[in-house]
């Protein structure tokens, strides 16, 4: 007698489809709810430390007013600069050298005031001399094909000397900018002006143009968008432009904010930059998960967690060591976060 396996077989089959489409539904929800994590990890991280901060300056009987400008002061500039250089690290590239581009610009400009005497000349001058610092290493790498973060490294170099030149043509140690022209401007009107206008801007550019789109692809894959006819050269320069111009608004803002200035003025802002932008959730090689706002929600954390610290730890032995192993824990905390929610499969790069 002849057994007939067909049915038998066709269950199997089905019951198998059906166990399938279930792991990878299963997987699928798993990874959904793993990227929203990662997505709003940078925000619940900001609420968590804007409550730490009200409710220890607070306690501490903390001048809240005054503590407020002081994060403000703290934040802008860095939030100004971080958001520029967004369009270099969507693309998955680096650029170490912000913090020594970001002195020569204010050096220069803190020169032409004073031989002029005017704001917008000074400005003119703080904006310039940052765009083409940062077109110099963009268009280094694109003659010599090189890596933009070679290139940033020799900059760091080449600007930490222009910086020590600039310095002595005043024959001292220093370039001063006199205090009651910066006490003028140096107002919470001003940063907040300029900082709204270029976030506006660099918003713009980066949702809403093809120069946004194409950045994120390049750092998702360089390899497809170069199939697709994206000029790669270009592109890096348009990058490290409006990088260069957030520069220059930052080292306006740092002469306002700090009339003199030495060779270790603006020292720490580049890895301050790097920090801000891990705390706000930007993914650093960059690709189409890169977000603007995570700039402005790291540079303000950064600021929170810095007087949050300050309070605490004020008057106590070695309070500057402990704050920055604070810093560390959580930097490594929000990095491992923001890491959970990325897909561990990508196309070739």
């Amino acid at each position: 007698m002849t057994v007939d396996t067909r049915n038998d077989a066709t269950a199997k089959a089905a019951d198998k489809a059906e166990s399938t489409a279930k792991a990878e539904a299963k997987a699928a929800s798993k990874a959904r709810r793993s990227k929203l994590f990662a997505d709003l990890a940078p925000l619940i991280g900001l609420a968590v430390l804007a409550i730490a901060f009200v409710v220890v300056g607070t306690s501490s009987g903390t001048n809240m007013s005054y503590a407020l400008e002081t994060l403000i002061n703290q934040s802008v500039i860095i939030v100004i600069i971080a958001t520029g250089a967004i369009f270099i690290f969507a693309m998955g590239s680096f650029d170490i050298s912000l913090g020594a581009s970001t002195l020569v610009a204010a050096m220069v400009a803190g020169l032409v005031h004073n031989a002029t005497g005017s704001l917008w000349l000074m400005l003119g001058a703080a904006v310039l001399t940052a765009v083409v610092t940062s077109l110099i290493s963009a268009t280094l790498a694109a003659v010599f094909n090189l890596p933009v973060f070679v290139t940033t490294v020799a900059m760091l170099s080449v600007l930490g000397a222009v910086a020590s030149a600039l310095v002595q043509t005043t024959g001292g140690a220093q370039i001063r900018v006199d205090r009651s022209f910066a006490r003028e401007y140096d107002t919470l009107t001003v940063k907040l002006i300029v900082a709204a206008v270029f976030i506006a801007l660099c918003v713009f550019l980066f949702n809403y143009t093809r120069l946004g789109r194409v950045e994120k692809l390049i750092g998702g894959n360089p390899v497809t968008a170069k199939l697709t006819g994206v000029s790669m050269k270009l592109t890096a320069i348009a990058a490290f432009g409006i990088a260069g111009l957030g520069v220059g608004l930052g080292a306006f803002l740092t002469v306002l904010r700090t009339p003199t200035l030495t060779v270790t003025s603006a020292s720490d802002i580049g890895m301050n930059i790097l920090v801000a932008m891990v705390f706000g959730g930007m993914v650093i090689s960059g690709g189409p998960r890169s977000r603007i706002y995570a700039a402005i929600i790291g540079g303000i954390s950064m600021a929170l967690l810095n007087q949050t610290m300050a309070i605490m730890l004020q008057g106590m032995a070695g309070g500057a060591g402990i704050a920055q192993m604070v810093r560390a824990v959580l930097f490594l905390a929000v990095v491992w976060l923001a890491a959970s929610g990325f897909r561990t499969k990508v196309l070739p790069r």
